[in-house]
């Protein structure tokens, strides 16, 4: 796989002609140029839900996050503190229109 064009989808239920219309858009992770769509979550800290893989029995397939222009907040565990949150340089971040 070349891992320089990786890019994960939302499923079809967040779609808008599919789904509950709740996708928002896309954006490259600067670091290693995948892409990343993400849709609308429903929390006030973490707003979005970045797509990281596929919806299984053993995991969501999303991260909670915060997308900015230029940078994305993901939450990648959560310890005995609280949210453990990377900071992802971010590019190319666009809205989807329906």
């Amino acid at each position: 796989m070349n891992w320089n064009r990786a890019m994960t989808f939302a499923p079809l239920e967040v779609s808008f002609d599919r789904g509950d219309g709740s996708i928002i858009g896309q954006f490259y992770e600067k670091d290693w140029n995948h892409i990343f769509e993400y849709s609308k979550n429903d929390s006030e800290e973490y707003p979005h839900k970045i797509w990281v893989g596929f919806p299984s029995e053993i995991d969501c397939g999303y991260r909670m996050g915060l997308v900015k222009k230029t940078v994305a907040y993901v939450v990648v565990d959560e310890n005995e503190y609280g949210f453990v949150v990377e900071k992802w340089n971010i590019k190319k971040q666009r809205e989807y229109v329906s």
